[in-house]
């Protein structure tokens, strides 16, 4: 799962503060929708046309979010998972503290109570419950394989929506059964014995934990300032990490030493590119491009983590992980591309979180 979720106002049906599911989810808190009353959808008539600065965010997204699979698996090596992921995010935190009050002073960080143990809820759901399993499972399991399993966040946000009063549409209950038959082919190698089932396990239930918290933040209140949100999620969600990976144990016999220079620098990679450039890009992308252009991510990082765990750890893509992978991506695409289609009454449709809901990712 790599970068921060941002807000929306909490008043909106179907808008309040929270990320947009999150892709790569898991990876990274994924930033939400930013609304301003006086500035025009995206996906309005009214648009500007779209430039070479949306393309090149966009690539930004697909990259740098894809590769932090590949990054994750570096890094957890010779490093701890949970402690790990709790350097990374309290880090990235930390540095975005900094920035707001050096561009915004104290004013920049200023939120409710009430809005501050939202934030703090949605980080722990997904930085903590969601990215905290997938680093975990990356211990036991190929790059690629995670980013394919994670790619089925969206159809788990279709679920939880249905739960929550919303009918889904024929073509995304159709989108639902595709990604649940090919996480069951994606599964085939933990049930062969080829990868531990358990990593497959905790990847999966990670997908559930990012999906549940980009579910709950639509529907509570979240920090209008999309970097505080960000800033305090970050640092909820690495300070449960680092709670968790003390319980564990994992402080024991870990030596600083033992850590591999390129543990150390995959560690730099994702809290300077995933965690900071990946949600600044993304986070402009929501203001600047069309959401239904912007949520294509959610398909095209695990393509992306795929192959760079080929081409630079030679990981296997073996029948059952391309099949799966194909099976999987046809449902998240079927789900997305309902997704800002106008309803029968010609009312735009609400925006529905797409995978990712990082960043992660």
């Amino acid at each position: 799962m790599t970068s921060p979720a941002s807000s929306q106002p909490a008043t909106t049906p179907g808008t309040p503060a929270a990320p947009v599911a999150p892709v790569n989810p898991l990876i990274s808190a994924t930033p939400a929708e930013p609304t301003a009353p006086d500035t025009p959808s995206p996906d309005s008539g009214t648009a500007t046309r779209l430039g070479g600065a949306v393309w090149l965010a966009l690539g930004v997204v697909y990259v740098v979010w894809g590769s932090t699979y590949l990054a994750i698996r570096i890094a957890v090596e010779t490093m701890p998972s949970f402690l790990s992921a709790a350097a990374r995010f309290l880090t990235a935190g930390l540095l975005l503290v900094g920035y707001l009050l050096v561009r915004q002073g104290p004013a920049g960080l200023r939120v409710s109570g009430r809005q501050l143990a939202s934030a703090a809820l949605v980080g722990v759901l997904l930085l903590t419950g969601g990215n905290g399993l997938v680093v975990l499972g990356e211990t036991s399991v190929p790059s690629g394989l995670a980013a394919l399993l994670v790619a089925a966040v969206p159809l788990w946000m279709v679920v939880l929506t249905a739960f929550g009063g919303e009918r889904p549409k024929p073509a995304e209950i159709a989108g639902v059964l595709f990604g649940l038959v090919g996480l069951g082919v994606l599964s085939a190698p933990a049930i062969g014995g080829s990868v531990k089932p358990l990593g497959v396990i905790l990847i999966i239930c990670a997908t559930l934990t990012w999906a549940a918290g980009s579910f709950v933040s639509k529907r509570i209140p979240m920090p209008g300032n999309v970097l505080a949100a960000s800033a305090y999620q970050m640092l909820a969600g690495g300070f449960c990490n680092l709670l968790i990976g003390l319980a564990r144990g994992e402080q024991h016999g870990f030596d600083l030493s033992a850590v591999s220079g390129r543990s150390w620098l995959a560690l730099a990679y994702l809290v300077l590119f995933g965690s900071l450039l990946g949600f600044t890009a993304y986070a402009w992308l929501l203001r600047s491009a069309p959401l239904t252009l912007v949520a294509t991510y959610a398909y095209v990082n695990p393509v992306v983590a795929v192959l760079l765990g080929w081409l630079i750890l030679a990981e296997p893509m073996t029948g059952p992980t391309l099949a799966g992978g194909a099976i999987v991506v046809a449902g998240v695409c079927l789900v997305v591309s309902v997704s800002r289609r106008p309803g029968r009454s010609g009312r735009p449709a609400r925006p529905r979180p797409s995978k990712a809901t990082s960043a992660r990712r």
